[in-house]
């Protein structure tokens, strides 16, 4: 009795240690989900201050911007008068550099009835025309119409590229028109306010706090508190764009290297960011667990040694007098019995060992059956019209997908548990004998026996089935793209048009990458491959409806489209396709931004069930679209 002493002494303080790991483990989930939340929720507070900052400036720009073009046509008419009134200043630059600086603006330009500079202040610009570029051809409906008074918003200008407010009309005359530019210093200082990076600048504080503005299209990093990373793409830094995306509550990720909590929110063309080091994050979790530690170590030992001296009281030294008479019996007094006065469990002993003897015998055979099956993640359960709980192994709960508590319920009515395992077995996946969808995980399941005496296994085929349907996904899918690949769409397809009913109004349209070759001589395969990435996307992602997207191989695409209600509504969305045909552009490394380019035919189905048929109609039209995009005929 001294190494059951052992025992359970080891087994109280193993027990006792569990306790505590797992009660520190449950604080520290949930202080770093706390912190995480008060992260998340002072991010909240932040993009709303800075979405309201945004909104003041954006307000007072406006208005800075509005006061310039009143200002800029105010000066252009001022200058018109003093021209027309004193006519010769328009053969000395040196007398229009001074009507200039009196004015206050930095250029005039004077054009004649056909547009074209014949004097102002630099001679530099003298005949350009309206022509010239196209910040001048702003300009050019004044031609046609002497009434018009125009302000050019704030751009570059046409001979040295540098920011300019201009303004133009017409003489009262009819003879030359009157054009002024003015730099817009204030409008550009405010607009620099306005700049993300500028705004972020207010906010971080904490230099372990880092801010992020991230273009939605491109990924590309528009603004940061750290102006290094400005023009970036996220993910040289570490950041995903599907976790930017979907994770609104949050999420980590390593950031230049570092651990840090992220929290992103969409705010007009951008997602915003606020990023936090973990380090800085969870700060206070070291000691807040160090105390914790070591208020529980104390309880559990404590505990640990009062339920100890219990069981050596009242449990051990019952069990040795026990010990002494059952040895007897095992020594041949089968005579001896066993003193049960003092505990009704023992009492009932005596009475259970006859039916555990026939148990034991019969459960030899039902563990060869068990031991037979697999070597799989099993469970057992067994129940017979004596027993008034059903038996089962440690985990039957778990493959079953049922809580402890529930299990208990279940377990103490055969009826109960009888429905439930009917229940589950309605269930079953199609092609799969005795295998059932339970929660989470798929499981095989036998029962052996009749109604009064029965025993069920179940068996853990989740890996098993989702191995399988890896496998079937690899062969149908392309592995560069995502789409389906010639198998996967030929499956589809056939499935698809055994149903015609569901086409309703449908099209196939065969598509091909242009300009991939080039793209692969010039920037490298690595390059190429993001150029389909991207025409992919954009063609999985493409229509109102249902569609189907393949990779056919190489640079060819298909896609079927269905489900339109009207020829109408699918006619509208080819033209879609054809409008984006020609204005799609792809990033394919930092300052590297080309144009997406793709031919494509397409056939409409019109109650065509021969798909292969429609395939090979959409080709040859798209290789008449490709070859008259080659000749430039499109």
């Amino acid at each position: 009795m001294r190494t059951l002493q052992k025992i359970i002494s080891r087994y109280m303080y193993q027990v006792s240690g569990i306790l505590v790991a797992v009660i520190l483990g449950i604080v520290l989930y949930i202080e770093m989900a706390n912190e995480r939340e008060l992260a998340r929720e002072s991010a909240i507070r932040t993009f709303s201050q800075m979405d309201q900052i945004l909104e003041e400036n954006q307000k007072e720009l406006e208005a800075i911007q509005e006061e310039y073009r009143q200002t800029c046509l105010h000066n252009a008419e001022v200058i018109a008068r003093i021209i027309e009134g004193e006519p010769d200043v328009l053969d000395s630059v040196e007398e229009l550099r001074k009507i200039a600086a009196s004015v206050e603006v930095d250029e005039i330009h004077i054009f004649d009835e056909t547009g074209r500079i014949v004097t102002g202040t630099h001679p530099q610009y003298y005949n350009y025309t309206f022509d010239s570029g196209e910040q001048m051809m702003f300009f050019k409906p004044m031609l046609e119409d002497k009434t018009l008074k125009l302000v050019q918003d704030i751009t570059p200008n046409t001979a040295e590229g540098k920011q300019m407010q201009y303004s133009a009309l017409w003489s009262n005359n009819g003879e030359f028109i009157v054009q002024v530019g003015m730099e817009p210093v204030n409008v550009i200082k405010v607009t620099k306010k306005n700049e993300l990076s500028y705004i972020f600048s207010l906010f971080r504080v904490n230099p372990e706090i880092n801010y992020y503005a991230i273009d939605a299209e491109t990924g590309e990093i528009v603004g940061s508190a750290d102006l290094e990373m400005a023009g970036c793409n996220i993910t040289e830094i570490g950041l995903d764009f599907d976790d930017i995306k979907n994770k609104e509550s949050g999420f980590e990720a390593k950031i230049n290297g570092q651990k840090s909590f992220c929290v992103f929110k969409k705010i007009g063309s951008n997602y915003i960011g606020r990023v936090v080091l973990n380090r800085n994050l969870y700060q206070r979790i070291p000691m807040i667990m160090l105390i914790l530690f070591l208020c529980l170590a104390t309880v559990a030992l404590f505990l640990a040694n009062a339920v100890i001296r219990y069981m050596n009281k009242y449990v051990v030294d019952e069990i040795c007098g026990v010990n002494k008479q059952l040895r007897a019996i095992a020594n041949g007094k089968l005579e001896e019995t066993v003193d049960s006065r003092g505990s009704i469990e023992f009492a009932e002993l005596s009475e259970y060992i006859n039916v555990m003897v026939k148990s034991l015998v019969d459960n030899n055979k039902k563990m060869s059956y068990v031991l037979s099956k697999t070597d799989l993640y099993i469970g057992v359960y067994e129940y017979n019209k004596y027993m008034e709980k059903i038996r089962f192994t440690d985990y039957i709960p778990q493959i079953l997908s049922v809580d402890s508590e529930r299990m208990e319920q279940l377990s103490s009515d055969i009826r109960k548990f009888k429905k439930f395992i009917d229940q589950l077995r309605e269930n079953s996946l199609p092609d799969e004998d005795g295998i059932y969808k339970i929660g989470e995980r798929y499981v095989r399941l036998e029962e052996i026996g009749k109604d009064d005496e029965v025993l069920g296994v179940a068996v853990d085929v989740t890996a098993e089935i989702m191995r399988r349907r890896e496998i079937e996904a690899e062969r149908d899918i392309d592995l560069l793209t995502g789409l389906y690949n010639r198998r996967g769409l030929d499956t589809q397809l056939a499935s698809l048009f055994s149903s015609p009913e569901n086409l309703k109004h449908s099209a196939m349209i065969m598509i091909d990458a242009d300009n991939l070759k080039e793209i692969n001589d010039t920037y490298g395969h690595e390059k190429g491959d993001v150029y389909l990435k991207r025409l992919s996307e954009l063609i999985y992602n493409f229509g109102t409806k249902s569609s189907i997207a393949s990779r056919q191989g190489g640079d060819e695409f298909v896609l079927f489209l269905y489900g339109y209600e009207s020829e109408e509504a699918l006619n509208e969305t080819i033209e879609m396709l054809a409008y984006i045909q020609n204005h799609s552009s792809v990033q394919l490394g930092e300052n590297i931004n080309v144009s997406l380019r793709f031919s494509f035919g397409y056939c409409p189905a019109n109650g065509n069930t021969d798909y292969q048929k429609l395939l090979k109609e959409a080709d040859e039209k798209m290789y008449k679209n490709k070859l008259e995009r080659k000749n430039g005929t499109v």
